[in-house]
């Protein structure tokens, strides 16, 4: 077992460098980039009416309101479906461990990829409501291997082309299932609720090396738990994050604000770190200065996209469920998506790990060895609410709900996956396979399952940025037509979908309302 663990090991980091340090990096800022630019700084420019038609809309019952239609869900089930998704522990923990890795300057990268990160879940989101369709049990199916297929696949000399990375993309979201949506997130499950909650005579039994009784008690409830709700579909696991995520996120936020609150005196400081250790890093992390830059910007890039998955074109096959026709307005709500997930939430962890004092803002150091990225967070808040670890068992608790939820988001991620290599009828068995290596999350180290999940997530970003670069002009489009009709009120021919029926179907809908 150990030796198999150590050559996948090997494996798996040769692929991650050429991934991610090679042309992962390029190509999700530039692309981020080209579509903050090719929408005229949309999360700007119109910035107020995209916060009016996202969380300013949440009284209206047609965001909110569960649609009678069995095909789809409310706009507001697709955020907290897709946000169950991201908001994980790469809002707790990968935060924590870009900190560790690259030091405070990461944050500032994160923010960065965070602002680009916001047009470029747009235009997926916006390609996805486009080129959605139905399939045979009359559900909406979306994501990027349709408009890879069908929008790159429908240039000229690109047929082929598109309908090979549409295979491929869905193959990467399959196995990125099982890493960033199954293994990672279960791995920091059990790490943080074995040492929150310990039960000595579960714990010290060891049945792997490293691995104890308790862990796989704790990965054998939650791969239970999971299964009840992944097998009643979308519909169940939309119903349960709806719930959950607001519920998570607004207790998780306040809980950071009373302990930087607490340490107000370092806020200051820790904001100053961010910024200064951005472009010029501390000297503990070594090496020369050109790879410690490296080091810190690759962190914030990865924690960052690893947080809230722009880019990874995974949150489109929730969107594209939306019960919304009109493409820009499900896009809006991914660009919210982004925004609280890392400008938000994974602000609120920097900023506690950053004020608490356990990190040493001049060094770049933690405070002390004993403290790891895994339960840094959870120590934070143990600073203050010490009594009885309530700190550590609250984080331990929000780590759990964030995890499990992002079980849930990308257990249908894969499935749309599934359906589209497989065929509807066969999805079943994804999502049985998906459960099972909820235990294998249990037993892996911490690092090989952080790290596999990296890998799979670069490897199903490749294919869909090639589609959202190559289908900007379209997204362009789409975004000038609605801006003209809704924002400045012209008489024009709105553009929903690629298909003429959904689109004549959508266009006597829009009017009907």
């Amino acid at each position: 077992m150990n030796s198999f663990l150590e050559n996948l090991a090997k494996v798996n980091d040769v692929i991650n460098t050429f991934v991610w340090v090679k042309i992962g990096l390029i190509i999700l800022i530039g692309t981020g980039i080209l579509t903050t630019v090719i929408t005229k700084f949309f999360q700007i420019t119109h910035l107020r009416h995209w916060w009016k038609n996202t969380i300013g809309s949440m009284f209206d019952k047609n965001v909110i309101g569960h649609t009678k239609d069995k095909s789809s869900i409310s706009p507001f089930q697709a955020l907290c479906t897709a946000l169950a998704a991201t908001v994980g522990t790469g809002n707790i923990a990968g935060v924590a461990a870009a900190i560790c890795i690259g030091g405070a300057g990461a944050v500032f990268w994160m923010w960065v990829a965070a602002f680009f990160g916001m047009m470029t879940n747009f235009s997926e989101n916006v390609l996805g409501i486009y080129y959605r369709r139905k399939n045979k049990n009359n559900e909406w199916s979306g994501g990027a291997m349709y408009y890879l297929k069908d929008g790159l696949g429908a240039k000229k000399g690109c047929k082929t082309v598109g309908s090979v990375l549409a295979v491929l993309f869905s193959c990467f979201a399959i196995l990125a299932s099982f890493g960033i949506g199954s293994m990672g997130q279960v791995n920091k499950i059990v790490a943080n609720v074995s040492e929150a909650f310990d039960i000595k005579a579960l714990s010290s039994v060891e049945v792997f090396t490293d691995v104890s009784l308790y862990s796989i008690i704790i990965g054998v409830v939650i791969m239970i738990l999971a299964a009840l709700i992944i097998l009643g579909g979308l519909k169940r696991i939309a119903s349960f994050a709806e719930k959950v995520v607001p519920f998570m996120v607004v207790v998780f936020v306040a809980g950071s604000l009373v302990i930087i609150g607490i340490n107000y005196a370092n806020i200051l400081p820790a904001l100053k770190s961010i910024f200064v250790t951005a472009f010029k890093p501390v000297a503990a992390l070594g090496g020369t200065v050109g790879y410690v830059i490296s080091t810190v910007v690759t962190q914030g890039f990865k924690r960052g996209v690893f947080s809230n998955e722009a880019g990874l074109g995974s949150s489109v096959m929730v969107h594209s469920n939306s019960s919304v026709k009109e493409p820009v307005k499900q896009g809006m709500w991914g660009i919210f998506e982004v925004f609280a997930d890392t400008m938000v939430v994974c602000t609120m962890t920097a900023l506690v790990v950053l004020t608490s004092g356990l990190y040493n803002l001049e060094t770049g150091k933690l405070v002390s060895e004993n403290l790891k990225d895994s339960t840094l967070v959870a120590s934070a808040f143990n600073s203050v609410f010490s009594w009885g670890n309530i700190g550590q068992k609250f984080i331990a608790i929000a780590m759990f709900l964030f995890a499990f939820t992002t079980v849930l988001g990308w257990s249908h991620y894969g499935a749309k996956a599934w359906e589209y290599l497989f065929g509807e009828k066969s999805v079943i068995v994804f999502k049985i396979i998906h459960i099972c290596t909820i235990l294998f999350g249990a037993v892996l180290s911490s690092s090989l399952a952080w790290d596999i999940s990296d890998t799979f997530n670069g490897l199903m970003m490749i294919p869909n940025l090639i589609g959202v670069v190559t289908l900007c002009p379209l997204v362009a489009k789409i975004t000038s037509n609605y801006v003209r009709r809704k924002i400045h009120g012209e008489n024009i021919k709105p553009i929903l979908s690629y298909d003429s029926e959904i689109q004549n179907r959508a266009e006597e809908e829009i009017l009907a309302e």
